[in-house]
């Protein structure tokens, strides 16, 4: 991509910034995270209590972004084929022949909101696995390709736990980040309530539509990382695991640590926050603004941890410690 193509597109994300902000109060770092998922092509988690405005964001985004976006709410008795589709018998009346017919479900979309994720089976949360991964469905032997971009933000809810099934480790894997929505300071939250109790709405404006999107993924893939940065990363992926050479901190808090698609992630996530501000290399500051998003939920803490309140992000903050950037 040539210089000129990127400096048309950048304005395009102060615009998208800005558009969301007509409806969401606050929630800054939120924002900067569900666009980084956005621009590095991954998926979302989105996590935090009943009310803080988690399905009005991600709603905002679909409204500012010129894409199809579905949402889907997640139940006990939601089925695969309620997402991915089914096969349709239908006859045609001149000849009487008959025939199947694939009717396509709500995750045929660019932008795919799966709320409350955690309240449907195992059964019907490992539909969406092909999809998160391949950019793909397959049903009944024949694969079909899912519309460009497509991206998936989940939400759950990590108050109640009655009637949830948590997700498995392999589905989390997917998620690009997890993030994490709190609540809000008291002046946003004052200005929630005189923005959301009025006669007036604002309208969230159309910003940016599908080739725009795609360009700034494909841009993402061009942002450098220097070789100190990469190895930095590789170390940081690599202390999270426990065994022989782990630090205290990891061998008693953690049972089984990152991946390799943690680094993976790390990286785009890295060079797409440096894109989201102008910079065409990512530096160790994007790698410690991003690490707890990217690997708290592909930690599993031992018991010991659990019994100590340690959380996922403790672990991040020791790793960091313990594995400083090099010079």
């Amino acid at each position: 991509m040539t210089s000129p193509d990127l400096d048309s597109l950048l304005p395009r994300l102060d615009a998208l910034r800005a558009a969301l902000a007509r409806a969401v109060v606050g929630q800054h770092t939120v924002v900067e995270q569900l666009l980084i998922g956005l621009l590095a092509g991954g998926h979302c988690l989105l996590e935090g209590a009943p009310g803080l405005g988690k399905t009005l964001l991600v709603r905002s985004l679909g409204q500012a972004l010129e894409l199809q976006f579905r949402r889907v709410q997640f139940t006990p008795d939601l089925m695969p084929s309620d997402i991915l589709g089914t096969e349709l018998l239908e006859e045609d009346h001149g000849t009487g022949h008959r025939h199947f017919r694939f009717q396509q479900g709500p995750i045929f979309t660019h932008l795919l909101l799966a709320d409350e994720l955690n309240r449907t089976p195992p059964k019907t949360q490992a539909a969406l696995l092909e999809a998160m991964q391949e950019r793909t469905v397959s049903y009944a032997g024949t694969t079909y390709a899912l519309p460009a971009p497509f991206f998936v933000l989940a939400t759950q809810n990590p108050i109640e736990q009655a009637g949830t099934y948590p997700l498995p480790e392999a589905q989390l894997d997917r998620f690009l980040l997890h993030v994490l929505v709190d609540y809000p300071s008291e002046d946003e939250e004052r200005q929630i309530l005189e923005q959301t109790t009025g006669g007036a709405t604002d309208v969230v404006p159309k910003v940016m539509d599908a080739e725009a999107v795609i360009a700034l993924q494909a841009a993402v893939r061009q942002v450098h990382v220097s070789p100190d940065v990469l190895a930095w990363i590789t170390r940081l992926v690599r202390a999270s695991r426990p065994g022989e050479g782990a630090s205290a901190a990891i061998n008693q808090w953690v049972k089984w640590g990152a991946g390799p698609r943690a680094g993976q992630s790390l990286v785009l996530a890295a060079k797409a926050r440096a894109l989201l501000q102008g910079r065409f290399a990512a530096t160790r500051e994007d790698v410690q603004a991003l690490a707890a998003p990217v690997m708290r939920h592909r930690l599993l803490l031992s018991f010991a941890a659990e019994a100590e309140q340690k959380r996922a992000d403790d672990v991040v903050a020791a790793l960091l410690q313990a594995v400083p950037f090099p010079g």
